[in-house]
C-alpha cells in the first residue's frame, strides 16, 4: 500500500482502511505538525492540531480533488483552518493577543517539498509580494487580519467599526486586485 498516491489513499481512506490512513500520517505528520507549532508557538496544541486534522481525514464527506491541486496543498489547508480556529479561540481568551507574526506563517519549511514546488512556492510568494505594491495600506492590512490573523469577517467588522457588508466587499475588491495583478505578473 506504500506504493500508493496520496488520491488513492484517500479513496481508501473513504473507505475507512486504517493502514491508507496511517500510511497517510506517516507521510505528512511533520509538515503538520511544523505547521501548527509555528503557527501556534504552543506544542500541545500542535499535537491537537495534527489528531483534529486526521480525524477530519477520516470523518469528512468532502475528499481530496487532484483536478483542483496538490494534495499537501489541500492538507496544508486544513490544517491552516484548524489552527486559525484554535488562534481564534485562544484569542477570545486572551483579550485578542496573539504571539505570532504573519511572517512566521510563510516561512514554514515543507518537508515533503521537491526543489521543483519550493522554487515554485517562491516564485509565487514574490508575485504576491510585487502585487502588493497595488493595494492600499488598508488593503493589506485587511488581508493580513483575515487570511493570516485568522479574525472572521464579523470580528473585523467589529474592530474597523464598519458595517458588515463594507468589510466583505472591501475584501472583495483587494482579492480582485491581488488577483488581477498576479496575473499579470505571472504572464509577464
Amino acid at each position: 500500500m506504500h506504493h500508493l498516491s496520496d488520491y488513492e489513499l484517500m479513496l481508501l481512506v473513504k473507505q475507512k482502511e486504517q493502514e491508507a490512513l496511517s500510511i497517510l500520517y506517516d507521510r505528512y505528520v511533520s509538515l503538520i505538525y511544523s505547521f501548527a507549532c509555528k503557527a501556534t508557538r504552543d506544542e500541545q496544541a500542535a499535537r491537537d492540531i495534527v489528531q483534529s486534522v486526521y480525524v477530519r481525514l477520516w470523518t469528512t464527506d468532502s475528499g481530496f480533488n487532484p483536478d483542483k491541486g496538490k494534495f499537501t496543498s489541500w492538507l496544508i489547508t486544513i490544517t491552516r483552518n484548524l489552527t486559525m480556529d484554535w488562534l481564534r479561540q485562544q484569542r477570545r481568551h486572551t483579550n485578542g493577543l496573539i504571539p505570532y507574526l504573519p511572517e512566521e506563517m510563510e516561512s514554514i519549511p515543507d518537508q515533503a517539498a521537491t526543489p521543483e514546488v519550493h522554487v515554485e512556492r517562491e516564485s509565487l510568494k514574490e508575485q504576491i509580494r510585487n502585487a502588493y505594491r497595488f493595494l492600499s495600506k488598508q488593503q493589506i492590512e485587511l488581508l493580513e487580519d483575515f487570511y493570516w490573523r485568522g479574525y472572521s469577517l464579523r470580528e473585523l467588522a467589529e474592530h474597523y467599526r464598519e458595517p458588515l457588508g463594507t468589510v466583505k466587499n472591501r475584501l472583495h475588491q483587494s482579492l480582485k486586485i491581488l488577483r488581477r495583478h498576479l496575473v499579470v505578473e505571472g504572464e509577464g
